[in-house]
């Protein structure tokens, strides 16, 4: 079982800055595929990013790429997206997601085991 507490959202402007942090419990966090997905009001819950278990391959979407980088520390439990050049279509609340499987369609929310609450992430124009 694995626990997964996001932080660090909050109100921001845009062409700011933000860095989320993702903590998760118990011992083999560094064996899952770690993800990040957002979901703004009325929208499906999207795929942000995600990062292999050695930290060695990310994945983004096509609308972040550039602007967000996701990584991960695996002596802390935790993984991270820093979020640059802020728009306020990023506006959402920002999830952290765990996968067990090192075989995964690493876009699909479906593929995860285990998913934080959730941190809000208000991007204003």
């Amino acid at each position: 079982q694995v626990q997964l507490v996001e932080s660090g959202g909050r109100l921001v402007q845009a062409g700011g800055s933000l860095r989320l942090s993702c903590a998760a419990s118990g011992r083999t966090f560094s064996s899952y595929i770690m993800g990040w997905f957002r979901q703004a009001p009325g929208k499906e819950r999207e795929f942000v990013a995600a990062i292999s278990w050695s930290g060695g391959r990310t994945y983004y979407a096509d609308s972040v790429k550039g602007r967000f980088t996701i990584s991960r520390d695996n002596t802390k439990n935790t993984v991270y997206l820093q979020m640059n050049s802020l728009k306020p279509g990023d506006t959402a609340v920002y999830y952290c997601a765990a996968a067990r499987s090192g075989e995964i369609v690493v876009s699909r929310p479906t593929e995860y085991d285990y998913w934080g609450q959730g941190t809000q992430v208000t991007v204003s124009s």
